[in-house]
């Protein structure tokens, strides 16, 4: 067959002369290579070439100084493998353009775009985790650059969840080391342009026999129905009492989320939760905890335990309860979480909005009264960039809240942050953490002017910061999120 040398993604330098080709050789006979291309400007001598094909490991059995095959497709889906930017990138080698000793350019078509080089490393199918840890994902980018590279990310990774869990998606289980969580769900209404929202809905029951559990799961699924959206049931991992705030909870939920961001089109920004008696319980521990998840959430009948009402400060809360339900003393403590929320947002108008009712006359069951909890959390849209941010630890951890990260050594449980962002100054209050990172990107700074980080009087940061593929690919596989992911960050100590 007929080679031909071709631009590529437009990475081709100057072909060489014939004398100067060596063409790779694969270890299977017969192939028959449609295009290749090459590339100037590759240091050493190096000569395995690790394929991202499983199928397959490609030599390049020798070199010419300055000339790499780069661009090769094959007729086959198993070995077509844009291969070799994968091995330069896995190598850390450079191949921009250089400079003589003159300082002219050599060799003017070679590329270090880190775009470009995302692009090719993406088709290649090699793994974010692997790009991430490349050389020019520390690259700085422009604003366009990074926006560019979000949307490929994000591409890319739909298309992972897609391959990966499908199955998990048709059998309607999320399962997490020993822990499974089946799920039903419906679809309501018609989508909006945006996506579709996501309403959980965590059924009651709590310490006793699955049967019984069961039976309050059946019930779940039929119990609410919302306007528009996607309504979940899940059926909780265990049986025990605390069966919905559990650790592994928080896990099975993050990959429903994002199951469904992918599969059935939800905005990740219209996600609510909501249960009923010990769902109820479920809410008041997990609506804090992982309120940079949620628009809203809706706790009925249920009780709060140890729950802190702190973190709630940026999504809407409402609590429905029967005058009457004295179990656990769940009439009395809604009426104190009431008082508290409205001295919260008192202090803090901006934040905590809450909607509490009890119902007059109402027991543990209130006739589906609650129901107008699904209107109220309706109108809202989660803010992942908010001017304020009020993080209250509990017994469960987690390593990342709305703009702000931090490693578990150093943040004992129920720390408390308290964070603030306007322009180009944010304020930390703590003193419980002694390093925190803090997340920005292009709607929140002015990235060509610098940024002051302080904690009161004292000054932590002050200077610019530089938009990296190496901080878009982290926060995005932290949570699957295209609405989550930061193109930049600064860990300060305190």
């Amino acid at each position: 067959m007929e080679r031909r040398p071709t631009a590529g993604l437009g990475l081709a330098a100057s072909w060489p002369p014939e004398d100067e080709r060596d063409f790779i050789e694969e270890e299977e006979e017969g192939e028959e290579f449609i295009e290749y291309g090459c590339l100037a400007n590759l240091g050493g001598d190096l000569r395995e070439v690790p394929s991202p094909c499983p199928q397959r490991v490609l030599y390049l059995p020798a070199f010419r100084k300055g000339f790499f095959m780069l661009f090769l497709n094959t007729r086959s889906d198993s070995t077509r493998v844009l291969l070799l930017l994968a091995f330069v990138c896995l190598s850390n080698a450079s191949f921009g353009s250089t400079t003589n000793a003159n300082g002219e350019a050599q060799n003017p078509g070679a590329t270090d775009d880190p775009i470009t080089m995302l692009e090719v490393a993406v088709r290649g199918n090699v793994e974010l985790s692997q790009i991430r840890e490349m050389s020019f994902a520390e690259q700085p980018l422009s604003r366009q650059q990074a926006e560019l590279a979000s949307k490929l990310l994000w591409d890319q990774y739909q298309l992972l969840i897609r391959r990966n869990r499908a199955e998990e998606m048709r059998a309607k289980k999320i399962v997490v080391g020993e822990y499974a969580m089946p799920f039903d769900y419906k679809v309501f209404g018609e989508q909006p342009s945006e996506g579709r929202s996501l309403y959980i809905s965590m059924h009651g029951g709590g310490g006793t026999a699955a049967i019984v559990n069961d039976s309050q799961w059946e019930n779940q699924k039929r119990l609410y129905q919302p306007k528009e959206g996607v309504y979940v049931a899940p059926r909780a991992p265990t049986d025990s009492w605390n069966m919905w705030h559990q650790a592994h909870v928080d896990t099975c939920f993050a990959r429903l989320i994002e199951n469904m961001i992918v599969f059935e089109n939800v905005d990740p920004n219209r996600v609510s939760i909501m249960g009923y008696s010990a769902g109820g319980d479920g809410v008041y521990q997990l609506a804090p905890r992982m309120a940079d998840r949620w628009a809203a959430a809706a706790m009925m009948a249920g009780h709060p335990n140890n729950a802190s009402p702190l973190s709630l400060r940026n999504i809407g809360f409402t609590i429905h309860v029967g005058q009457n339900d004295n179990g656990f003393h769940r009439n009395e403590v809604a009426a104190k979480w009431s008082a508290k929320l409205a001295e919260l947002h008192s202090s803090d108008p901006k934040g905590y909005k809450h909607y509490v009712e009890i119902h007059q006359g109402k027991g543990h069951w209130m006739d589906r009264q609650d129901a107008v909890a699904l209107d109220w959390m309706a109108k809202f849209t989660r803010n992942l960039r908010p001017e304020k941010v009020v993080w209250k630890q509990s017994g469960v951890f987690h390593h990342r809240f709305y703009w702000l990260a931090v490693d578990e050594s150093q943040q004992p449980k129920n720390s408390l942050i308290v964070a603030t962002h306007q322009g180009q100054s944010f304020d930390i209050e703590t003193e419980d953490v002694k390093r925190l990172t803090i997340r920005m990107d292009d709607s929140m700074i002015d990235f060509d002017q610098p940024i002051t980080i302080t904690a009161g009087e004292k000054v932590l940061y002050e200077g610019r910061v530089t938009r990296t593929l190496e901080t878009l690919i982290k926060t995005l596989t932290e949570r699957g999120d295209p609405n989550a992911v930061f193109s930049a960050e600064v860990a300060v100590t305190l």
